[in-house]
């Protein structure tokens, strides 16, 4: 256990060192790369860092591939910058990997939680028999050194997890490459840049964000205008929906354009800090624990017992609206609120959190099922939001009804399930600015051409 795994020791006969390079997209504090140097340096052979673009990516549409090259374009000029090879292809992720260490001293990876990213480790592991190391630098306290188990809530986690949260902070060493990579840049796999790349890809689905540009510059400059101007008032401010007092740092997060252990090291200390690392790691590698080990961490069938025993007792109460997973998606419903929620993630790609809960509340209102519900939470989140497709995103979902979360009081359609109503919005914010927020970014995208009003 630990960030640094050696999957496999065997000799090291092969020209160069591989760092594929899939959760931990950035240049810079990325413990996976700089590994890679050391056993480049260490075993007298030049390094390679090889990226693989998957079409079929589940749920990947032209705003997150467009996200994500803008922070592979970062990754090309920092690698450039420091003397290191880097290879982009295109295909299936396992073939082009395998492909491309054919002849390859060794192979490091880095390491992401899902289902599919497991099983790309588990068939590249199984179908080499190069040298094999994994680093874990996506949080702050690996996942395995957390826990051996799913944990119940966020409690039941933080009692495992504070102990060792120091521990875990120590920044990222750098080192400096001394073997030449000239000569392993591979010709018909050079980085063509973000519009390049995008041409190739000829991606559907949602346009690009109006509001969030990807890459670890921008994620490092939205982290100093935080600390420097919302940290302080974070704990206060974070919940109000027009308010302008998060971090904005989840779709980073999310492609690895930017470090939990930096975000944690430069906050750490600061006055506010205590709730924002609480959300930062607690809350966070909660959801990384859930996505590891519940493997129906996509599905209905994730929920606790008491959740699905709740639901289904209440599966047949009135509901006086049903929305189609159309009308939803356009935000089509009776609830001014809801629709400014979903018209900000539609055009901006990211929804304020506490309206994403009360988003996913009301889903389970206004569907004919649970399940229903369940489905067209999950489909939404993963084909608008930047950092869909994602432990968070699916924790939080599955917090909405239930996961994560004690019974409360028995109502209808929620039973049990912890319920959320447009008056309680009223009570605590001034809901009116946020709406007007939404119209803006409405608007905004009308004057660029972007998208019709919806």
């Amino acid at each position: 256990m630990g960030r640094v795994k050696e999957l496999r020791n065997a000799s090291a006969q092969g020209d160069r060192v591989v760092y594929w390079m899939q959760a931990s997209q950035r240049s810079d504090c990325n413990r996976a790369l700089e590994h890679s140097i050391s056993l480049s340096n260490q075993l007298d052979k030049p390094l390679q860092v090889l990226f693989v673009i998957d079409p079929g990516y589940p749920s990947a549409n032209r705003r997150s591939f467009t996200f994500m090259l803008q922070g592979l374009q970062d990754v090309a000029d920092g690698l450039s910058r420091r003397g290191i090879a880097f290879s982009v292809r295109q295909g299936d992720i396992v073939a082009e990997v395998l492909d491309h260490v054919e002849g390859a001293a060794a192979l490091v990876m880095d390491r992401g939680y899902l289902g599919h990213q497991r099983r790309w480790y588990n068939d590249i592991l199984e179908s080499t028999e190069i040298p094999l190391w994994q680093i874990e630098d996506n949080v702050v306290v690996p996942v395995d050194i957390a826990s051996q188990k799913e944990e119940w809530s966020a409690a039941t986690l933080r009692r495992r997890i504070t102990p060792q949260i120091d521990d875990n902070l120590t920044p990222t060493t750098k080192h400096e490459l001394r073997i030449d990579s000239d000569g392993l840049w591979d010709e018909g796999y050079e980085w063509k840049g973000v519009d390049g790349h995008l041409k190739d890809l000829k991606l559907n689905g949602p346009l690009p964000s109006t509001q969030h540009k990807g890459g670890e510059v921008e994620a490092k400059r939205r982290l100093k205008r935080f600390i420097d101007e919302r940290l302080v008032r974070y704990s206060e401010r974070r919940n109000d929906p027009a308010g302008q007092w998060t971090s904005d740092l989840s779709p980073y997060l999310h492609f690895g354009h930017i470090s939990p252990v930096t975000i944690a090291h430069m906050a750490k200390g600061i006055q506010g800090s205590e709730s924002f690392l609480e959300e930062l790691i607690v809350r966070r590698e909660l959801a990384v624990n859930f996505v590891t080990y519940n493997p129906d961490y996509e599905s209905y069938g994730c929920l606790p017992d008491w959740a699905k025993k709740t639901l289904d007792e209440h599966r047949d109460d009135r509901r006086e609206y049903v929305y189609s997973s159309r009308e939803l998606e356009k935000g089509e419903t009776h609830d001014i609120y809801w629709n400014a929620a979903q018209s900000e993630m539609l055009v901006t790609g990211k929804m304020h959190n506490y309206m994403r809960m009360y988003w996913g509340k009301k889903i389970i209102e206004w569907s004919e099922t649970p399940e229903m519900a369940y489905e067209a939470a999950i489909t939404l989140n993963d084909r608008y939001e930047l950092d869909g497709r994602d432990p968070n995103g699916y924790a939080g979902v599955a917090w909405c009804f239930g996961k994560h979360d004690r019974p409360w009081k028995e109502r209808d359609i929620f039973g049990k399930v912890r319920y959320m109503n447009a008056k309680g919005l009223e009570r605590k914010f001034f809901m009116p600015a946020y709406v007007e927020l939404a119209i803006s970014y409405l608007q905004d995208a009308e004057n660029n051409g972007d998208r019709p009003r919806t």
